[in-house]
Order: structure tokens, then sequence, then C-alpha cells
């Protein structure tokens, strides 16, 4: 009976035991896929950390190329700044370290961590930018309270520094971080979330140039992440420096003559298209885009009712007035429907289709040909060539001559402009074209809309006698920099099929516009040969006009606009200006372009006859 016992006894024993070795087996197993998973899959994201525990790697930021004008004169420039990291695998406590490093940088601890939690994909040994631009007494206090805040770390960068602040501020553009749907999208490959990359401008438009190489610095550190010395380093490389067609003098006082107003003024060389000067006002000063944005700053910028973020040079809509008369008298010319002699009487008012339409001249302009409806801008002048020409026409050569479509300039966001006929309207608004709405288009009111860049690239056509051609701010490249860069090719030059005695004709009218007491006459520059046309369009509907009182009228504005060339045989010089709510084009923008024209002639007539 004993042994029975004993032979039972062991049974239940072994029976147990069996289950443990099971048990020991399976942990064993599980400790063996782990120790696989750790070593094999997982290999290089804890070697990574093992290594960031004795090793740390350093960015060494590459420096954006040099944007100058034509002579050299530095527009966009980079300069050495300090900005302080925090590197979240070093804080004991989150919380903790967020309420210090709040207080110790003079910064809101919501937008600390608002800014922490951007780039909580990043490595927790992967430094974080909480703060840029230090000053040297920041810097000083970062550094006193290393042993408190480990966490923190200093890096020096490459700034980008505008050193003229907002002149040519449209034209350059501005920098910003680079949002999560431009990495996604690809559109700027190599870069990672925290970058800053050309939001719009120069800046944008030539992004791939003007970016280098980022370096590299790996350094070994201890348990504070103080280095102990350099291990390997790799030197960034810089953009290439770009070099522009602006010439600073002429763009620097274009914005003076706009300084409290609201509009354009494009300067182009009249043969090559590149563009001396573009100038939109209100503008802005881009260097503070450098530091990051809250969304209530950025906010407060773009709601702006001055609107200063936008280029009114390619963006601005507006109807062009009677600068659209050049159009027509070419037309008109080129159709055989009148010729430089042909004349209309001018009474101050005129019935067409049953209704009276008025010239801008009350007691009217009396007999008036060719060369006297330019000069006088004699809308009844005009109005009998709309109603001869019929709205097809109109917008055929409207479209031949430069309007309804981009320039195709070398900066992002330029717009179409408009230019209308009975297709358009059935389209757009479902409505049958009127007779009368010719008769409106045909003076440069109504729907039609154009651009500043547009009006130019038109005058520029004129000016040439029929051969286009591009307006472009890129003049070069340095030889030096990142990478190979082919220069970008300008080839909308064109020439329309318009007999070049017409130019003639329309070039005599702009001519006695400015030197035989036109409405140009106020662009005047005694000794050069300068031909132009001045404009006022309506900011109300035709409709809500006739319904004021004449005291109600005197109160509206137009917006003024000029366009002119010079000299007249060989033209170099393209000025067009638009003044928002300035009133009479002779009164308010020819005066403006003749200060442009003279600073050109100095600076470059007299310079090469010297």
């Amino acid at each position: 009976m004993k042994n029975d016992k004993i032979y039972e006894d062991l049974f239940l024993v072994q029976k147990r035991a069996k289950r443990i070795f099971i048990l020991v087996g399976l942990l064993f197993i599980f400790l063996i896929l782990n120790f696989w998973k750790i070593q094999i899959l997982d290999h290089e994201k804890y070697w990574e950390r093992s290594e960031a525990n004795r090793m740390r790697e350093i960015l060494l930021p590459f420096q954006r190329g040099l944007i100058t004008d034509r002579n050299g004169t530095i527009l966009a420039n980079n300069k050495s700044s300090f900005r302080v990291s925090l590197i979240r695998e070093n804080c004991e406590d989150y919380e903790k370290s967020c309420r210090k490093i709040a207080r110790l940088l003079g910064i809101e601890e919501e937008v600390l961590k608002e800014r922490i939690k951007k780039y909580e994909s990043l490595p927790l040994f992967k430094p974080i930018v909480v703060k840029e631009n230090l000053t040297n007494e920041e810097v000083a206090m970062i550094k006193a309270r290393k042993l408190e805040l480990p966490e923190l770390i200093i890096q020096t960068e490459p700034k980008r520094f505008y050193p003229f602040g907002s002149i040519a501020a449209h034209v350059i553009g501005y920098l910003q971080e680079i949002s999560p749907e431009e990495l996604e999208d690809g559109i700027h490959p190599e870069r990672r979330l925290g970058d800053l990359v050309g939001k719009t401008g120069i800046e944008k438009e030539y992004e791939a140039g003007l970016v280098g190489v980022d370096g590299q610095l790996v350094e070994v550190v201890d348990s504070l992440g103080r280095s102990k010395g350099e291990i390997a380093r790799l030197e960034s490389r810089r953009g290439r420096d770009l070099t522009l067609a602006l010439d600073f003098d002429l763009q620097k006082k274009a914005e003076e003559l706009l300084e409290g107003r609201e509009g354009a003024i494009v300067v182009l060389d009249a043969k090559t298209g590149e563009l001396l000067a573009l100038t939109s006002y209100p503008n802005f000063d881009p260097n503070s885009f450098i530091n990051r944005f809250t969304s209530e700053e950025w906010l407060d910028l773009v709601n702006s009712p001055e609107f200063p973020l936008e280029n009114r040079a390619i963006r601005g809509l507006y109807a062009p007035g009677s600068v659209f008369k050049l159009t027509m008298a070419l037309g008109a010319l080129d159709l055989g429907i009148v010729t430089d002699q042909t004349t209309y009487f001018c009474g101050g008012t005129i019935r067409i289709y049953g209704r009276p339409f008025s010239c801008w001249l009350e007691q009217g302009h009396g007999k008036v040909n060719l060369y006297d409806g330019i000069r006088h801008s004699c809308n009844i002048y005009i109005y009998q060539l709309g109603k001869e020409m019929g709205i097809e026409e109109i917008a055929r050569y409207a479209r031949m001559l430069g309007f309804g479509e981009k320039t195709g300039i070398d900066l992002p966001g330029e717009k179409d402009g408009l230019m209308p006929d009975p297709k358009w309207k059935r389209e757009f608004r479902n409505e049958p074209w009127h007779p009368g709405e010719t008769i409106l288009v045909s003076i440069g009111q109504g729907p039609i809309m154009v651009t500043p860049i547009q009006v130019a690239a038109h005058t520029a056509l004129i000016a040439n006698r029929g051969s286009g051609i591009s307006p472009h701010l890129y003049k070069s490249y340095s030889q030096a920099g990142n990478k190979k860069m082919s220069s970008p090719h300008f080839s909308k030059n064109y020439t329309v099929k318009i007999d070049q005695a017409n130019f003639e004709k329309v070039i005599q009218g702009m001519w006695e516009a400015v030197n035989k007491e036109g409405t140009g006459r106020a662009a005047k520059v005694s000794g050069y040969d300068i031909c132009g046309k001045t404009g006022s369009t309506q900011t109300i509907s035709t409709k809500k006009l006739e319904e004021m009182t004449e005291e109600e009228e005197e109160e509206v504005k137009t917006h003024s606009w000029f366009t002119g060339f010079a000299p007249r045989e060989d033209p170099k010089i393209i000025v067009t200006i638009l003044v928002e709510y300035g009133g009479m084009g002779g009164e308010t923008a020819a005066p403006l372009a003749r200060q442009i024209f003279d600073l050109y002639r100095k600076k470059y007539d007299r310079q090469k006859s010297s």
C-alpha cells in the first residue's frame, strides 16, 4: 500500500512538472521572439536611442542664396541667429519643464505646448525649436540654467534678412514654415517639418535654386547633454545667388510715389521685358514673417482692410478705362473702319441704340479725328468705333493685344483678367448680351477687367510696333551654389498681325496726348519724347451713377491710370501706373509717371550719352 501511494504521488508531481515545463517553454519562446523583435525588427530604432545617449546629431542649416538687384544691391540676405530647442527625452517632468521654459523665454505656456505638439511625431531625442532670434541676454540666461534645464540646447542658424524692409516686398515675397500638406504633396522634396520655405514672390518662384543642402555635426555628449567633443562634420552648402532685373533706385522711387495711396507701378525694359520696378501699395515687411506667427497675428494681417499682402500689380483686377481706347483704335484701323483722318463730331452727348451716352467733357470736343480722339481721350469718337466694330471684334483684338490672359510673369498668383463677350455672359450670367454693353466696353468700362502688368505688356506691344515681350524679374543665377540650375525660358515673345503703319498712327496720338496739351501732358519731361495714355475708371455701376444727383456724382472717386513709353523711336522704358480712387488719370497718375521717366533718363539715357 505504501508503494502504491508513492507512485500515486510521483504521478501527480510529474503531471504538475510537465505543466510547469510547458509554461516555462512558452515564456522562453516569448522571450526569444521579443529579443528577435528588439534586435532584428526594431534594430534601427533602439540603435538610434542608444547612440543618442552618448552621441548627438546637430543639423547645420544651409544659407539661402542672396537676392540682388541688377546692380548688385542685396535685397535678401542672411544673418547669424540663435535658437533654442527642446529635447523631450531629457525632460524628467514634461509639465514642470514647460512651465519653467515658458517663464524663462517669456512665452505663453499654451503656445509652447502647441508648438511642441506640432512635432510630436518626431523621435523624443530629436530637438524641437521652441524660440528663434534669441537675444544675447536670452542665450546667457539659458546657458546659466544648463544644469537645471538639460532638455534645452542652443543652436546657431542663418536667418533670412531683408535689409530694406518693405521695399520690393511683393516682388521678393516671404518665407514661412512648411505645412504638413506641402510635405505630403512632395512640393518641397528633402525638406522637413519646421523648415522655412518661400511662400510668395521670388522666394517661392525660385525656391529650388535659392535653397542649399543642410550639413550635419555629430558630437559626444554626457548624461546632462553637455558636449564632450566632435566626432564628424559635414558642412552645409549654400543656395545659388539670384540676380533680378530690378533697379533698386527705380523701385525705391516708385514705392515713395505710392506711399499713402493704394495702387501699383510697373516699369519695364521695352525691348527685353525685364522688370525694372514692380510696386504694389500698401505693402508689408517680409522680416516679420521670419519669426513664426501665432494664428491671431496671421489673421490680423490677412484680414487687414488695406490688403497689404495682395500684389495689385499682378492680381489687382480693374476696368482699364480710357487706356483701352488704344486697343479700339488699333482694331478699327486694322479692320478699315476708319483712317487716321476719319472724323466724328463730339457735342458732349450722343444717342446710340436709343440711349444717351456722354463724353467726359460736358461741352464736347467738336470735330475729332483719330489723333484728337487719343489726344483728348474723346468718348464719343470711341463710341462710334465700338458701334462699328461690335463686341466680337472688340474682344478678338483685345485678346490679340494681350488682355484676358496671363502675361507669364515669373511670380506666383498672376490673374487672367477678363475680356467679356456674349459667350462669356451666357455661360457665367445666363443672360444675353445687350448692344449698350458694347458701347461701355469700348471705353474700358463694364465687366472688362485687366491687371496693371497686362496694361504694361500691352503698352510694350504698341511701343515695339506689334512685337510682344514677356515681363520677367529673373536676370541670372550665380555660378557657385548647391546645384547646377538652368535659366528659365521666357517664350511668350510674339508678333501680332497688324500693319506697323497702324501702330505708328496710334503712337502719334499717344505722343500728342503728352506733348501737345493732351490729357497726359502732366507726364511730359522736357527734351524727352514720351508717348502715353491716361485713363479714369468708374468704381460704381453705370446704373447707380445715373441715379445720382450732380452733387453725389462729384463725390464719386475714380481709379487713375497712366501708361506710356519713351523715347518714341527705339523705346527703352515702359511705365504703367494705377492709383486706386486717384481721380482723373491726367491729374494723379500722369505726374507720378513723369518722375519715373525723369529718373530713368537721368540714370540711363544721359549716362550712356556722357
